[in-house]
């Protein structure tokens, strides 16, 4: 089975084109997974259509902070911090919701990353994140979000 939560499961490359062309041109093409299949089933189009600035979120998204940070393209770099026992549930009643995996992959999956929680938060840390809660989260977003509205185009 594929491990979703490894890098070797990810395109770094495409990731950091697909950041850039949204940076530059504020569209980019984008997989479309079955994670039930473990699988890429195609792409589509991902447009900003006309949004002052995006973020990009997920367990690789902290892979990307210093390439982006040398093109020029970042923004601010945080990692949300919860408490892990909520992600726990949140992704396993998303995931059973979504026919996913069946049940009991579901639950072993999501103990063991539920384990593996604050191993993730350091390693997205040491690659340039700031730990944040979601309430900060948010009103760091509404600071880049008026920031941006307000730069010349």
């Amino acid at each position: 089975m594929v491990d979703w939560e490894s890098p070797l499961s990810w395109d770094f490359d495409a990731a950091m084109t697909a950041v850039t062309q949204l940076a530059e041109t504020g569209r980019t093409s984008v997989p479309v997974y079955d994670i039930s299949l473990s699988a890429r089933i195609g792409e589509r189009t991902f447009d900003l259509a006309g949004a002052p600035l995006f973020f990009a979120e997920g367990i690789f998204a902290a892979e990307l902070v210093e390439a982006c940070e040398k093109a020029g393209v970042l923004a601010d770099a945080l990692a949300l911090r919860r408490p892990r026992t909520i992600t726990f549930a949140r992704r396993l009643v998303r995931d059973l919701a979504e026919h996913r995996k069946p049940p009991m992959v579901l639950v072993r999956r999501g103990l063991r990353l539920w384990r593996e929680d604050p191993l993730v938060l350091g390693r997205q840390s040491a690659l340039g994140c700031r730990p944040t809660s979601a309430a900060a989260l948010q009103r760091r977003a509404r600071t880049l979000l008026r920031a941006a509205s307000r730069k010349p185009v």
